[in-house]
């Protein structure tokens, strides 16, 4: 079992920064891949970026490329999100997830907003 909980969240102007953290319980945090995921108002949850458990690959969904950073310690088991550049279209709730062979935990989510 593996508990998620996200901070960091909040209202920045277009053009600004947040970093969230997302702290994970258990002994094992090097074995899953960590992720975040956000969902907008009226729409469906989407992918935004992921890494693997070493740390040594990571994953962004084209929305993000180039803004978003996504970074783990696995000492601390934490994962990390930074945002850089943030839009509007980025307000969403941002959901940290965890994922070893078939199982998956999820956070209680974040809320973030961009103001323009």
């Amino acid at each position: 079992q593996v508990q998620l909980v996200e901070s960091g969240g909040g209202l920045v102007q277009t053009g600004g920064s947040l970093r969230l953290s997302c702290a994970a319980s258990g002994r094992t945090f090097s074995s899953y891949a960590m992720g975040w995921f956000r969902q907008a108002p009226g729409k469906e949850r989407e992918f935004v970026a992921s890494i693997t458990g070493s740390g040594d690959n990571t994953y962004y969904a084209d929305s993000v490329k180039g803004r978003f950073t996504i970074s783990r310690d696995n000492a601390k088991n934490t994962v990390y999100l930074q945002m850089n550049s943030l839009k509007p279209e980025d307000t969403a709730v941002y959901y940290c997830h965890a994922r070893w062979d078939a199982l998956n935990y999820w956070g209680q989510g974040t809320q973030v907003t961009v103001s323009s």
